[in-house]
């Protein structure tokens, strides 16, 4: 799988997950007859989503990232195409925090609610890294892709020759 897909699908998925987080805690405090839980929640949506703003201000990749592609293996060949089985294989954390923060909400309404908080943070934090590497991407005339590993490892990428963008070089003030 594309890593760029890859990191687009993150985040779509974290903001699927803090909306499906919020959604079941305004059902669960409605239940419980506690409508005042749902906005002192929603000052934490707000509080969390500029705190994720803040933390995916820069353009650049974070430095995990950077690291992670510094660290690929170069190859020649494209990997396995298996987008749906990636994303479960990587992301199956996202999905069991969601499963288990949705579930635990007829316990506490606000268990769900601190949870969406947290999944609009990673998602708000993370929307600018596919486009940062893009960017790198287009620079180096590689592209990256996820290889299939172990659910419980680190994710892994390879390096295949994509396509280098020329652009023309400013010299001087004049273009070449």
């Amino acid at each position: 799988m594309h890593f760029v897909d890859f990191l687009r699908a993150t985040v779509l998925l974290s903001a699927a997950a803090a909306t499906a987080l919020a959604v079941v805690t305004v059902f669960s405090a409605s239940a419980a007859g506690d409508p005042g839980v749902v906005s002192i929640l929603a000052g934490w949506w707000v509080f969390s989503g500029a705190i994720g703003l803040w933390l995916g201000r820069r353009a650049q990749v974070n430095p995990p990232i950077a690291r992670l592609l510094g660290e690929a293996r170069a190859s020649s060949a494209l990997p396995e195409h298996r987008p749906g089985s990636m994303l479960l294989n990587r992301l199956w954390p996202l999905l069991l925090f969601t499963f288990v923060a949705g579930g635990l909400a007829f316990l506490a309404p606000q268990i769900p609610g601190i949870g969406a908080g947290f999944a609009i943070a990673l998602a708000m934090w993370w929307r600018r890294q596919d486009a940062a590497v893009a960017a790198i991407e287009e620079r180096d005339g590689v592209r990256f892709h996820v290889v299939r590993s172990s659910p419980v490892r680190a994710i892994a990428l390879v390096r295949t020759p994509g396509f280098k963008a020329l652009r023309p070089q400013r010299i001087d003030g004049a273009t070449t």
